[in-house]
């Protein structure tokens, strides 16, 4: 007799939690076992990222070398347009009969990553508590560690998703958290009945933004070095004190963007001396040759945008919020955390014997 496939939902409460993360570390842990996966995205719910989600699925389909027929379709996106059609009646598909079809598949297990919260696609019956009743679905959350106060976050989805819930995954655990986390929340919610398969650390490299993601975020034109786009930023500095002052400041930090005016020559040239990856320019005002030789010789690519530097670090900021995993040191990262800090094992025995008997 053919061997059903287990269905697992990775959700969040909210939104840039670590799904993808989480999906693409678990699934390579799967496969790793001898497990087959297929993978599917329901709803686009960033209603201002259409075409971010097709790219995410894409990226995801070969960074886990999924046949067509592993990759289930994208059901809708949640536009202002679409969630009106619904409204007002012009749209009365049966989107859980359509989920459905996602049950169409010889996969072992099938990773459904799901909206931004808990609630997003309730309008459609896909919210994760709808979609798990559907596909007869375990739910695997994603936690951003902030505070202790996420058990309160972690309680209530107990609540509402009930025996759905089959564990939690704790994210981004900064090094000054992680023994209250293992000594203190975790044993916690294990003695609730929370099973906690992974606390990942904290990861500057998962929460960096390539070069190439800031010049598409900033429409900005790049002078120099355009093959060096695939360097990592890690954080971000704005250039505009004397030079003295800027050296010790730019010397505190690592892997920087630095935002500054096109006429500050010597705070180019003095943040090119740290560890700067890229410069931005404002003002429109052209870097001077020496800037561009050095920045050249250093492999540091300069980028000029049409924007105000206040502008331009809202930008910025906006986009180390929304990481997303198209880098493939990233991916990289994120298997080597999810071997090291995640219980396969023992997600794969709650989901069911068929699937644990591969490991």
């Amino acid at each position: 007799m053919a061997k059903s496939a287990k269905y697992l939902i990775v959700g969040s409460t909210e939104a840039y939690s670590g799904k993808s993360a989480t999906v693409i570390g678990l699934a390579s842990q799967a496969q790793a076992a001898g497990l087959t996966i297929a993978y599917g995205k329901p709803i686009n719910a960033m209603a201002d990222d259409i075409n971010h989600s097709n790219d995410d699925v894409r990226f995801i389909q070969n960074t886990l070398a999924l046949a067509p027929e592993q990759v289930h379709p994208t059901l809708l996106s949640l536009t202002p347009d679409v969630i009106q059609q619904r409204i007002s009646g012009q749209d009365s598909q049966d989107y859980g009969a359509k989920l459905r079809q996602y049950q169409q598949c010889g996969s072992d297990l099938v990773l459904i990553e799901g909206p931004a919260t808990l609630g997003q696609g309730s309008l459609f019956d896909l919210s994760v508590e709808q979609m798990a009743t559907t596909l007869d679905a375990a739910i695997l959350l994603v936690f951003r560690y902030k505070t202790a106060a996420l058990i309160d976050d972690i309680l209530a989805a107990r609540k509402q998703l009930g025996d759905r819930l089959c564990g939690v995954v704790i994210n981004n655990v900064p090094p000054e958290g992680i023994d209250q986390v293992n000594d203190t929340l975790q044993p916690f919610l294990e003695d609730q009945g929370i099973p906690v398969y992974g606390v990942l650390p904290y990861s500057e490299l998962l929460l960096s933004v390539s070069v190439k993601e800031l010049v598409k975020q900033l429409d900005a034109e790049v002078l120099c070095r355009a093959d060096r786009l695939n360097l990592m930023v890690g954080t971000l500095k704005i250039g505009a004190m004397n030079v003295n002052s800027a050296l010790k400041y730019f010397r505190k930090a690592h892997h920087m963007a630095v935002v500054t005016g096109g006429d500050r020559t010597d705070l180019q040239l003095a943040a090119m001396e740290t560890s700067t990856h890229c410069l931005i320019l404002t003002g429109h005002v052209a870097p001077t040759p020496e800037v561009l030789h050095r920045a050249d010789d250093l492999e540091v690519p300069i980028l000029a945008v049409d924007l105000d530097t206040l502008t331009a670090v809202e930008i910025i900021e906006r986009a180390f919020g929304r990481v997303r995993l198209h880098e493939a040191v990233k991916v990289q990262c994120i298997r080597e955390l999810v071997a090291s800090a995640f219980d396969m094992p023992r997600l794969l025995e709650q989901l069911g014997a068929e699937a644990a008997a591969a490991v």
